[in-house]
């Protein structure tokens, strides 16, 4: 069916199944029987010796009880507040964000045995609304979760505990389901990139001007993820830090030109797998030199992302996790001396 028609256009007797809705909620149809039983938020139509079919004013109360619980309201208050939105609502009117259709989809890859359907184990209540929401494709609630996640939690909680977390089991599920959930990732990290650049720009738009050099952020040639560093970028403006973010598959000339033109306080290198782990790249900036003849000095590089293996060469710090990259920076920002090294020294 597409999914532009009015609502007003389907008869009442095509309504989804209990299978089909639980499909594409993201929810498990346990679960829909269960509110059901304990809540009231069933099929209004019974009929005797037939499947229940959900109509589209039964679809529209229990996506709002699933927007409710997605963001921390427990069942039994979401519950009522669903059941008293669908009493105000008109006839009829049923949001067009879900695809109905008139039987059960047993190829469906949205089956969900978790809630989401995706690989998360134990994760805040939060990720597992958030992963819930993306896998409906409901823009506007993985919006809002994201929003009050970072306001709630802060960037750094927020981003290790709750979106992190929730972009890693879409990037499994995906690569273990061939083409399938592709969109449930770009969706998701194009949320994830407006929420961290938000953080960013109401950061820096307080941040008082500064002398001090500046941390550079790249991604190495060939790799394309960015989030990572977007969160640390973010971060470290929160921090008052001065940084320079050049993005994603940043050439190699061009990372070395940026480097001996600013003179960094730090170089953080993001590298999402052994295949574009650019460690020769990672070593020549750790030993190059700037500046002048008796004040020459160098940086320290931070080799971020799970491509660079364990042990860090000289000149090179390996932290994991955004919350430590942090802790490494402070500490180079805090001692001057610690984040350069003299021509002079041994």
């Amino acid at each position: 069916m597409d999914v532009s028609e009015p609502a007003a256009a389907i008869p009442a007797e095509a309504g989804v199944t209990t299978g089909s809705l639980a499909r594409r909620l993201g929810v498990s149809p346990t679960t829909l029987r269960s509110w059901d039983r304990r809540y009231g938020l069933g099929p209004a139509a019974r009929p005797q010796g037939r499947h229940r079919r959900w109509t589209p004013e039964d679809v529209a109360m229990v996506l709002e009880m699933c927007r409710l619980t997605a963001v921390g309201i427990p069942p039994g208050e979401a519950a009522r507040a669903a059941k008293n939105l669908a009493q105000r609502r008109p006839a009829r009117q049923t949001p067009a964000a879900l695809p109905l259709a008139t039987d059960d989809e047993p190829g469906s890859p949205y089956a969900s045995r978790s809630g989401s359907g995706l690989p998360l184990g134990s994760v805040r209540p939060e990720c597992k609304g958030l992963a819930r929401a993306a896998v409906r494709l409901d823009a506007a609630a993985v919006q809002e979760q994201l929003t009050t996640s970072v306001r709630t939690h802060g960037l750094v909680v927020a981003w290790e505990e709750i979106l992190a977390p929730a972009l890693q089991a879409v990037g499994r599920k995906w690569q273990s389901a061939g083409e399938r959930y592709v969109e449930v990732e770009h969706l998701l990290s194009w949320h994830i990139s407006a929420t961290i650049r938000h953080v960013y720009v109401d950061a820096a738009a307080t941040r008082a001007s500064s002398s001090s050099a500046p941390v550079i952020l790249a991604c190495v040639p060939g790799e394309q993820h960015t989030l990572p560093l977007e969160a640390l970028n973010a971060a470290l403006a929160e921090r008052q830090v001065a940084t320079l973010m050049l993005g994603g598959a940043v050439p190699a000339e061009a990372l070395l030109a940026a480097v001996h033109r600013v003179g960094p306080s730090a170089v953080v290198l993001w590298s999402q797998s052994s295949a574009t782990a650019a460690k020769e790249l990672a070593q020549h900036i750790a030993s190059t030199h700037w500046g002048v003849r008796g004040a020459r000095t160098r940086t320290r590089v931070l080799l971020t992302g799970p491509g660079w293996g364990r042990t860090p060469r000289p000149g090179q710090l390996r932290p994991h996790g955004l919350h430590e990259a942090l802790v490494m920076l402070d500490a180079l920002e805090s001692r001057p001396g610690a984040a350069r090294a003299s021509d002079d020294a041994p």
